[in-house]
């Protein structure tokens, strides 16, 4: 494949529409807006609107190296049942514009990025879905815009503070984050579909993760995939760190429902379950969850069962 039509202007490539034809139960019409790309030029962000677009908002982000097509199983189910379920990609991934160098992405900008997203929307009664990045990023997103968000479900994912416990979780980061960080680090290419593959309890069909290789015709486009694990906070020198902070003092004081549904087969992100029902107001006296049968990707391996946890939660606090 050449760059003709896949580089929008220089520094900024656009995968091409046809990686995206035909992806088993991913039928929906795609959706566009501009964020902010500073001296890249505005960059076209691509999204999912489903549902009534008058009715209260769930919105669902998606981790690395996935996309919305992560929650192609939950989002009929949850639009059908009268919510407007909006799952954007971020820059970076997904049918989003993907800048070319990494030096483009950090934390800080892909918070800047989401927020700008549910601003320009004017996004508001939201309820946030949020797994593995969607997590750091969307609670920081809220924790900057608090009164746009009614609830949150928080599922596989992490705010890391770099605090011990009970604040923190024990043993952050731990040697396999750290091995993934290095990783990411130092390589310039990293496969997408098997990434997805080893974090599931089951392999996917390989039609399935074809989907999720879609966004990445060659490494080229992978710099953001490559470079927001480079954001995880680590130590007290990292991006990002004292914003988490300042976002977990939001969060000690959301009395918003907040729930968590955690799998039963994620190392990685366990630890941060109590630590979001313990420090959480809104997580008192929840039914918080735990999904049988997955691994990090639960959406892929178990997304009707967690549909049914989040449709439980929506009518249960709905108002």
């Amino acid at each position: 494949m050449n760059d003709f039509g896949t580089q929008v202007r220089p520094g900024v490539l656009r995968t091409p529409d046809e990686r995206f034809e035909g992806l088993p139960d991913y039928p929906f019409a795609p959706h566009y807006l501009e964020a902010p790309g500073g001296g890249l030029g505005p960059l076209r962000m691509h999204y999912v609107d489903e549902g009534p677009r008058d009715a209260p908002v769930v919105l669902m982000l998606h981790g690395n190296p996935t996309w919305s097509y992560l929650y192609r199983r939950m989002i009929p189910a949850v639009a059908v049942q009268g919510w407007r379920v909006v799952a954007p990609d971020m820059i970076g991934f997904g049918r989003s514009d993907k800048p070319a160098s990494r030096e483009a992405y950090s934390y800080d900008r892909f918070v800047a990025w989401m927020l700008a997203f549910v601003e320009t929307l004017d996004l508001r009664d939201v309820t946030l879905v949020c797994q593995d990045w969607g997590g750091p990023i969307g609670l920081r997103v809220l924790s900057q815009a608090p009164d746009r968000f009614a609830a949150v479900l928080a599922a596989n994912t992490l705010l890391p503070n770099c605090e011990p416990p009970p604040d923190g979780a024990p043993g952050w980061p731990g040697a396999a984050i750290e091995a993934w960080i290095e990783a990411c680090r130092t390589q310039d290419d990293l496969p997408v579909a098997e990434l997805v593959a080893r974090a599931t309890v089951e392999r996917p069909p390989e039609n399935v993760l074809r989907g999720y290789q879609a966004p990445f015709p060659d490494a080229r486009y992978k710099a953001g995939m490559l470079q927001i694990t480079c954001g995880i906070p680590v130590d007290a020198s990292s991006e990002g760190l004292e914003a988490n902070r300042a976002a977990w003092r939001v969060l000690e004081g959301f009395s918003r429902p907040f729930l968590t549904a955690f799998s039963d087969g994620d190392p990685a992100t366990i630890d941060w379950e109590p630590v979001f029902q313990r420090r959480v107001p809104g997580a008192a006296g929840q039914p918080h969850a735990r999904i049988a049968g997955a691994g990090h990707f639960l959406q892929e391996e178990q997304g009707p069962a967690l549909a049914a946890v989040l449709l439980d939660f929506l009518h249960r606090n709905a108002r």
